[in-house]
């Protein structure tokens, strides 16, 4: 008998570009609904509360929210490696789906499964790039995942511009790219290696559990230490707040550029372009290349500034050209270095091993839930009252994000997981 061939191992950089490639695909769905979703309107002939529907239960909201707390249980119980050999398979199912869609039922199935798959891939996403990169290059691995996120639209929504007079073809043609692009990265993914740091966690307590013969409940230990409800405080504030901002707007700009500004699709989804490609430089030169160096409450505090001062000029000032250059610009830059790249960081230090995917998986739930819920008022309340008072919500969101962030941002820069785990634990 001959020797089973064994498949060659996926690791360094080209693990965490394999981890990452899935916010590309998993942002690249979402920015892909939300360029086409005037032009499925007018083929579906949706209302305004099926708009609404569309985006609560998608990748933007409830679907990704139910599937991350689904992800979350099963990256702690089983590894992460499991989560990486399916997820992608029932991600590119929902993207077909919504391919190929030729009525509501169809569109709205494929974009909750779609939405449920992208979930499920969030938390093992950051917590492995996190798990396996060196301490002192930990924000620049972290920040990989955050400039595929970034990447993903600003190429969906250049092809959005480049095949708009195709028309509804053109939308199906971009969900076809991301179904490639899903592929692609699952036969990278079958690569992967198993988290070192969870297989030594998983054999401790299996040890333990043989000795003692009692199950802790993680759930519980979650809630019931102060330092866990002190993260949960800090991440649950800086990733809600900012994201019923960036999660209502990365789905309903494009509508509103063209409802509100009167732009055309093809000048709205240009703009959007535009604003992720100031989203791409700014994570790379910002987060990546400073976050490891820098202190890190400064960095986020200036991108949380420079987001508020974006909502204002978009609020107040006229919807015109100049107004809309300098939102792109601003609020672009501050994306980069903002609320979430500093969650996808935090939330995987700030936790035990033992839960750390299962309470990343809660927050998103939580976080997720509410963009859900205002994503389904948001069009309602923009043609009940107007998109001003929207707008001053949106402010409101986000100034209380900022203030959270900079007075619990924790000194984690440069410590390994361990060393962060002893220091918050005692473990």
């Amino acid at each position: 008998m001959g020797k089973a061939i064994k498949r060659k191992e996926t690791t360094g950089w080209l693990a965490t570009i394999a981890i990452a490639m899935a916010n590309y695909i998993e942002a690249g769905a979402i920015i892909a609904a939300a360029s086409s979703l005037t032009l499925w309107q007018t083929y579906l002939g949706i209302d305004s509360v099926g708009v609404g529907l569309l985006s609560a239960l998608s990748a933007n909201a409830l679907g990704a929210a139910v599937g991350a707390l689904l992800g979350g249980y099963i990256t702690d119980k089983y590894g992460r490696k499991i989560v990486f050999n399916y997820d992608l398979l029932v991600y590119m199912f929902g993207i077909l789906l919504i391919m190929l869609s030729f009525n509501f039922p169809m569109l709205l199935i494929g974009t909750i499964i779609t939405g449920v798959a992208v979930g499920v891939a969030v938390p093992v996403s950051w917590t492995y790039i996190a798990e396996e990169a060196p301490s002192k290059q930990r924000a620049a691995r972290v920040g990989a995942s955050q400039l595929a996120w970034s990447i993903g639209p600003m190429i969906t929504f250049a092809l959005a511009v480049l095949l708009e007079p195709l028309g509804l073809l053109g939308s199906r043609i971009i969900f076809f790219h991301l179904l490639v692009v899903a592929f692609v990265t699952w036969i990278l993914r079958r690569g992967l290696p198993e988290s070192r740091i969870w297989t030594e966690d998983n054999l401790k307590r299996q040890q333990e559990q043989k000795k003692t013969k009692i199950k802790k409940s993680s759930l519980k230990e979650l809630f019931s230490l102060a330092v866990n409800r002190q993260a949960l405080f800090l991440l649950i504030g800086i990733y809600l707040f900012w994201n019923l901002t960036a999660g209502a707007m990365g789905y309903f700009m494009p509508y509103i550029y063209e409802n509100v500004g009167g732009l055309s699709n093809g000048q709205a989804n240009l703009l959007q372009a535009f604003l992720w490609m100031f989203t791409v430089l700014t994570t790379y030169f910002g987060f990546m290349k400073l976050a490891d160096k820098v202190s890190q409450r400064f960095l986020f505090g200036l991108g949380a500034a420079v987001g508020v001062v974006a909502w204002i000029i978009l609020t107040f000032m006229p919807m015109n050209w100049v107004s809309l250059v300098l939102f792109v610009v601003l609020w672009g830059s501050a994306a980069g270095i903002g609320a979430q790249a500093f969650y996808a960081l935090w939330t995987s230090e700030l936790f035990i091993t033992r839960y750390r995917a299962s309470a990343q998986g809660f927050m998103y739930f939580l976080v997720r839930t509410g963009i859900a819920i205002w994503s389904f008022i948001l069009p309602i309340l923009m043609d009940a009252l107007s998109f001003t008072v929207a707008g001053v919500v949106m402010i409101i969101f986000l100034v209380i994000h900022l203030i959270i962030g900079i007075a619990l941002a924790p000194k984690t820069r440069g410590k390994t997981l361990e060393q962060i785990e002893e220091e918050r634990y005692g473990v």
